[in-house]
């Protein structure tokens, strides 16, 4: 499984007190999408390690599975969301869209000093919000 550890792209600034954090899970439809899946996932991994407000990022790859996980902190949700919209990552992202068979977002704040965020406890943030959309999904 590879996992590229947490990497901390800028440093908190001295008044920031939380962290804005997304993680999410994609399952690819197919093992024919893995690949191109993988790497595109790589080139937004690049990315984020320069991106402006990043405080950390890691990522999970099970091919196998046909599974990605992301996991970063911000400084704020503008950041995250400034950074969404900005190439390559935008555009990695609605090409990729129609590749995944299903995906899970979640965002929570923690005090900077609870960075770096494990994988237990994204993964666990995670299975509360698929739970979550599943019942959502189910109501209507």
């Amino acid at each position: 499984m590879p996992t590229l550890p947490w990497t901390i792209p800028n440093p908190a600034a001295p008044n920031t007190t939380e962290a804005f954090v997304m993680a999410s899970r994609f399952e690819v439809r197919s093992a024919k999408d893995v690949p191109r899946f993988f790497a595109k996932s790589l080139v937004a991994w690049r990315q984020v390690r320069s991106a402006r407000g990043a405080l950390g990022a890691s990522l999970i790859a099970q091919p196998l599975k046909r599974t990605f996980f992301t996991l970063s902190a911000w400084d704020d949700r503008d950041s995250l969301y400034a950074f969404a919209k900005t190439a390559p990552h935008r555009d990695i992202m609605t090409s990729l869209r129609p590749t995944c068979r299903d995906s899970t977002f979640t965002f929570w704040t923690v005090p900077v000093g609870q960075l770096p965020i494990t994988w237990d406890d994204a993964k666990q943030h995670l299975a509360e919000q698929a739970r979550a959309d599943a019942a959502k999904s189910a109501a209507g």
